[in-house]
């Protein structure tokens, strides 16, 4: 049986190819003053926030697959806390877009930082022991 971390190191590096294509795709924009509703535009803050967060989230997953391999295994918390760190790196992104076009999606961001702060704690608790 594979160890849950595993997953994050699969989605992690698929993430971070992810983020390089939306990086090439973004910058085939991002010269035009006006893309976005230009530099400092709500809009455009939010889409580099989102870039920036697919490939930092990949990174954390990457660290967490690493962490998970000198905790016991099977361990549930660190199962919850994989999937935590998997759910908050695949929402937080698309949050940021969603809310690049609908500034009432506010509260979706809930969803990745609960996701992510209890995860994080999660592992704090089991690398304590």
């Amino acid at each position: 049986m594979t160890p849950p971390a595993h997953m994050n190191l699969v989605v992690a590096w698929l993430l971070i190819a992810v983020g390089f294509v939306m990086g090439f795709v973004l910058g085939l924009n991002f010269h035009r003053e006006d893309w976005l509703g230009g530099y400092g535009s709500r809009k455009r803050r939010l889409y580099r926030l989102g870039h920036i967060a697919t490939i930092a989230l990949a990174m954390i997953n990457i660290l967490f697959y690493f962490t998970a391999q000198t905790l016991p295994h099977p361990n549930p918390p660190l199962e919850i806390a994989s999937w935590g760190f998997i759910i908050g790196a695949v929402t937080m992104p698309l949050c940021c877009f969603w809310m690049a076009h609908d500034q009432r999606a506010r509260a979706v961001f809930v969803v990745p930082v609960l996701s992510l702060a209890g995860s994080a704690l999660l592992v704090f608790r089991e690398v304590l022991r």
